[in-house]
C-alpha cells in the first residue's frame, strides 16, 4: 500500500512515497524556494536524483510537479496516481486538541489554523501541502500527524510553566515539545533492537542535529522533553539559543534597540552554533575549525556537549534511573567526536561507552561498553515511515479501501 507523505514548509515541499508493507521508498524529493524565481525541484533517489529548475508560483503548482514527477518521465515511480492510497501529512503543532494522528476533515483543518499562532511558519505551511493535495487529488483520504501529539502525555508538573495560572487559561501557554514523530520511532526501534518490550524500559532519546530535543520516555510514555511552548526552549542547536535566563529578552531589545521580532529573529536564527563559533551552523564546520585551534568554535563544541549532558543528568533524576540513551538525526547518528563528549564523564552513573564501537556508523547499533549498566544505542530515525505508517492505520480503520 502506498502512502505520499507530504512534509510542507513556508517555502518547500519535501515528499516521499513509501510502501508500508515492504517500507520501501519509492520517491522522494524536495521542492525548494516556492514563490520564488530561484525555485527548483530535486527528485529521485541517490545517482537517480534529478534537479531542474523551473518555476512554482505556490504551493498547488509545487505539488502538480511532484505528482508529474512522480508518474512520468525516466525517474517515475508509478504509473498512476490511482496507485497513491493515502496522504501523510507532518503537522507540527496539535496543541492540546491531538494525542495522535487524525483523518483530516474540515474540523481538523480549522484547528490546525487555529493552532498557528503557536507555530505560524509550519502550521500554515502544512495547510498549504493539505490544500494542494486537495485541489490536485480530490477525494484522496490524507492523515495529519502531529510532532506535538506524542507529547500530550506529559503531566503538568512537566508541562506547566510557573507563570500566573491564568496565562495558561487564556493563552494556551505550556510545553508541547516537538521532533514526538522522531521521538516516537526511536523509542519503538531501541526497544525492539534491545529486544525488550518498551513498557518495561526507561529511555532518554536524544535528537540531535541542526534542531536538537530530548526526551524521557518512561515505560512507554513520554514524561518530560526539553522543547517547551515552542521549538526554541532547552538545547543549544545550529541556530536556536535554547534555554537561557528570561530577563536576557528585555535587557538585549532595550541595549540593541530591538524589537519583538527582532529578538525573536536573534535567538531562532542567529544564535547557537553560529552565534557562538561566528562560522558556521553546521557541526561538521564547527569542529574542523575547532580542531584547527579556533577558539570559539571549540567554545561552541563544548557548549552543545554540555547542553546536551545537563539534560540527560536532568532526565534520569526525572525518571529516578534509566536503561538506555538513545541517539539520532544528523550529529547523534554520524559525530562519533560529539557522541564522545557528551558520555565522557558519565562512567559514575554506569554510562560507558566504547570508543572503537563509537566509531562505527551507518546503522542501528549499540556503543556502550559491554559493562555499562545503561545502554548507549545509535537509531537513525523514520520520521517518514512513522506518518506512513500511521496514514495506513488510520485510513485502514476507517474502512477507505485500503
Amino acid at each position: 500500500m502506498n502512502v505520499l507523505v507530504i512534509n510542507a514548509g513556508s517555502s518547500s515541499l519535501k515528499y516521499q512515497l513509501i510502501n508500508v508493507e515492504t517500507q520501501d521508498v519509492l520517491a522522494k524529493g524536495i521542492c525548494e524556494r516556492v514563490g520564488s524565481h530561484e525555485a527548483f525541484h530535486k527528485h529521485g533517489i541517490d545517482e537517480n536524483e534529478v534537479v531542474h529548475d523551473t518555476p512554482m508560483p505556490d504551493h498547488n503548482a509545487a505539488m502538480a510537479l511532484v505528482l508529474e514527477a512522480l508518474t512520468t518521465g525516466s525517474t517515475k515511480a508509478i504509473d498512476s496516481l490511482d496507485e497513491i492510497d493515502a496522504i501523510g501529512h507532518r503537522v507540527v503543532q496539535g496543541g492540546k486538541y491531538f494525542d495522535r494522528s487524525v483523518l483530516i476533515d474540515d474540523d481538523v483543518i480549522a484547528k490546525i489554523d487555529e493552532l498557528a499562532e503557536l507555530a505560524p511558519l509550519h502550521n500554515k505551511a502544512a495547510l498549504m501541502g493539505i490544500e494542494a493535495c486537495k485541489q490536485q487529488m480530490p477525494g484522496k483520504p490524507m492523515v495529519a500527524v502531529f510532532d506535538t501529539s506524542f507529547f500530550q502525555s506529559i503531566p503538568p508538573k512537566a508541562y506547566m510553566y510557573p507563570l500566573p495560572y491564568e496565562l495558561y487559561e487564556k493563552h494556551a501557554i505550556r510545553k508541547y515539545g516537538a521532533h514526538g514523530t522522531s521521538h516516537r520511532y526511536i523509542s519503538e526501534r531501541a526497544a525492539a533492537f534491545m529486544d525488550e518490550p518498551l513498557e518495561d524500559l526507561k529511555l532518554i532519546t536524544c535528537h540531535l542535529g541542526n534542531g536538537c530535543s530530548i526526551s524521557a520516555i518512561d515505560h512507554g510514555v513520554a514524561v518530560d522533553t526539553s522543547m517547551g511552548l515552542t521549538p526554541l526552549d532547552g538545547l543549544m542547536m545550529g541556530t536556536r539559543c535554547g534555554a537561557v535566563d528570561p530577563a536576557i529578552v528585555p535587557f538585549i531589545m532595550e541595549k540593541e534597540n530591538l524589537t519583538t521580532a527582532e529578538v525573536n529573529d536573534l535567538m531562532n536564527k542567529k544564535s547557537g552554533l553560529l552565534g557562538i563559533s561566528g562560522i558556521s551552523n553546521d557541526l561538521r564546520s564547527v569542529r574542523q575549525a575547532s580542531e584547527e585551534g579556533d577558539e570559539r568554535a571549540q567554545l561552541a563544541y563544548d557548549m552543545y556537549s554540555n547542553s546536551v549532558k545537563k539534560y540527560i543528568g536532568q532526565y534520569i533524576a526525572v525518571m529516578g534511573g534509566v536503561d538506555a540513551i538513545v541517539l539520532t538525526a544528523g550529529v547523534g547518528e554520524n559525530c562519533d567526536k560529539m557522541r564522545r563528549m557528551i558520555f565522557a564523564g558519565l562512567q559514575p552513573l554506569g554510562i560507558k561507552i566504547d570508543l572503537e564501537k563509537n566509531k562505527l556508523r551507518g546503522h542501528e547499533r549499540e556503543i556502550s561498553t559491554d559493562d555499562s549498566t545503561v545502554r548507549i544505542v545509535v537509531i537513525p530515525t523514520n520520521e517518514e515511515y512513522m506518518i506512513a505508517r500511521d496514514t495506513y492505520q488510520l485510513v485502514k480503520e476507517d474502512g477507505m479501501g485500503l
